[in-house]
């Protein structure tokens, strides 16, 4: 698996993340719950491929059981982004709707960060609308990162294998 690959979702993530904290200072209560839940669902997806992507040396199996699991922290992050405006009578933006193609365009910026998506955090809805779009574009991301490990695996086997075929070659079996 290429290491652009994986920058790509870290990057991603990353932005996710450091958008979720200003969202969570401007938005929510820091005595919410929801707050916590949040913050955390955030960090872990973002820790959690930090830490497969490190695992991926010896590990693939940890390698992709971390991304699964960074997957479902990023699941959960948006569910509460949804339930975030569906419990203010807000609405969420239609995947096809020229807001939500705004946010997308913007993910091929080759210096994106924060601050590109700074603009959106003007007002509750675009805010967590654009929260949103950059969560399915991480799942996004995500979801071809697993399937191209996956198929590595299946292909190649992990590390365990390898090792195995290497002192199989070196005794000359």
């Amino acid at each position: 698996m290429s290491g652009y690959r994986k920058l790509l979702s870290f990057k991603q993530a990353t932005i996710v993340c450091d958008f979720n904290v200003e969202f969570l200072k401007k938005y929510v209560s820091r005595f919410s719950r929801t707050f916590g839940q949040m913050e955390q669902a955030a960090r872990s997806g973002k820790q959690n491929i930090v830490e497969g992507c490190q695992a991926s040396r010896t590990s693939s199996k940890t390698e992709l059981k971390l991304l699964g699991v960074a997957r479902a922290s990023f699941e959960e992050l948006l569910a509460d982004y949804e339930d975030f405006l569906r419990q203010r009578g807000l609405p969420i933006w239609d995947k096809d709707s020229p807001q939500a193609q705004e946010v997308r365009r913007l993910s091929y910026k080759s210096d994106k960060s924060y601050t590109t998506y700074e603009s959106y955090m003007s007002a509750a809805e675009t805010a967590a609308n654009c929260a949103i779009c950059m969560i399915h574009q991480t799942n996004y991301l995500l979801d071809r990162q697993i399937d191209v490990l996956e198929k590595k695996f299946i292909k190649e086997g992990g590390y365990t294998e390898s090792l195995y075929r290497k002192r199989r070659d070196y005794r000359g079996y």
